[in-house]
């Protein structure tokens, strides 16, 4: 029998993010009997001892040169598309335009599937993979889907993907491809997780939704440690983050606090931002009222697809983070999302998501507003490639005659 070689990862066990109630890590875990997400908890008082900032160096460009602090345990149980280590590229051109000195986008456009989601897979999947799970389900609206799907083919896991009709295309196929079970639902991701719950209880199967599993955060947070590496350990003042379910900021945030514990960063955290569109918006209506949980919202609808989320399960964890981050929660319209969109593009060549868009568009509205100051650090953190949203962008092309003479 062929040895299992460890990871060294300091798992310890999983506790509610509500009622703290512990939970073996070593079992599938779902929710906590109270119905909150359970989140994982690391040994950090043996690691900080440990685990240092020199042991990175050497190690491959992904997200599992971090594994001290995921909680996968066995080497084998690892499936990757070579996920993370994306890109943090100065936006001088753009960041000029609305008065920022120093505006950065981090990248995740270029991971595998096209967008950040591929993370949270990666992590959530190889963790079911260690647990034993053979079947995932989960509702989404579209890339999260894709990324699972993808992962679980690569792992060996069925998925069973439920998202709405009007979802990108894009993503259907990618599932389909995939050989996922794809089901599309005239609603939105509210409507496919009712259905998604329903055929779990059922059937019996692994709930992959967004923080009904714990190691998704686990997977989204390595972005937080890439950025501490990225800028030397001197975090940025400001980070923006498109936030629909809100796993991303909730990781990013719990990543801070883990390197703090280890004692790899030190001083005030960046101000956490979380943006939504104006059509779905119910962290900044939360936020703006000075609440710790959302409110559904009605009706909701975006071009900014992947934050359609009228109500995340989550939403006193984004709330929390953004409290205690002195950070804010603002909205931005369609029309300004798809200008930014350009924008972008134009000035430096990055052609991002409207989810990512959405963030220069708020950068914009803050700086006006002096929320931050034209020399501080803020970093914009791209979810997904533009590529993947080709409605995105209209423009009127001219047809040429074949023989037509340009100049």
């Amino acid at each position: 029998m062929k040895q299992k070689t460890r990871t060294n990862s300091y798992l310890k066990e999983l506790y509610c993010s509500k009622c703290n109630k512990i939970y073996r890590a070593d079992q599938v875990q779902q929710l906590c009997e109270c119905g909150a997400p359970l989140l994982v908890r690391y040994d950090l008082d043996s690691a900080q001892h440990e685990w240092k900032q020199e042991s990175l160096k050497g190690r491959t460009k992904s997200l599992w040169r971090y594994k001290e602090v995921l909680p996968v345990e066995n080497d084998e149980n690892i499936v990757s598309l070579g996920e993370g280590g994306t890109p943090v590229l100065p936006l001088k051109d753009a960041g000029k335009k609305i008065g920022i000195s120093n505006l950065y986008l981090k990248d995740e456009g270029v991971i595998p599937t096209g967008t950040f989601k591929a993370r949270g897979a990666a992590v959530g999947i190889s963790k079911a993979k260690e647990l034993g799970v053979n079947t995932i389900a989960m509702p989404t609206n579209g890339n999260a889907g894709a990324a699972w799907a993808l992962y679980s083919a690569r792992a060996g896991i069925h998925a069973v993907i439920v998202m709405p009709e009007d979802a990108p295309k894009i993503t259907r196929n990618e599932c389909a491809a995939a050989g996922a079970d794809l089901y599309l639902v005239d609603g939105l991701i509210s409507d496919c997780g009712k259905i998604v719950g329903q055929a779990i209880k059922e059937n019996g199967w692994y709930d992959a939704s967004t923080l009904k599993e714990p190691y998704r955060i686990e997977g989204k947070k390595t972005m937080g440690y890439e950025i501490a590496e990225q800028f030397d350990f001197e975090l940025p003042d400001v980070i923006l983050y498109p936030t629909g379910g809100g796993v991303g900021i909730i990781g990013i945030y719990k990543a801070f606090l883990e390197m703090q514990k280890l004692g790899w960063i030190q001083g005030k955290l960046p101000r956490l931002i979380a943006v939504q569109a104006e059509g779905c918006a119910p962290i900044v209506k939360a936020f703006e009222a000075g609440k710790r949980e959302s409110e559904f919202f009605e009706h909701s609808e975006t071009v900014a697809f992947g934050i359609n989320v009228p109500k995340a399960l989550g939403d006193f964890l984004v709330l929390k983070a953004l409290y205690e981050t002195d950070g804010t929660a603002v909205a931005v319209s369609d029309q300004e999302i798809l200008s930014a969109v350009q924008t972008l593009a134009k000035e430096e060549g990055t052609f991002v998501c409207p989810e990512g868009a959405s963030l220069y568009a708020a950068a914009k509205k803050l700086r006006e507003s002096g929320f931050f100051s034209q020399d501080e650090r803020a970093v914009l953190l791209n979810t997904g490639a533009g590529i993947k949203y080709p409605d995105s962008v209209h423009r009127d092309i001219p047809v040429l005659k074949k023989d037509a003479v340009l100049g």
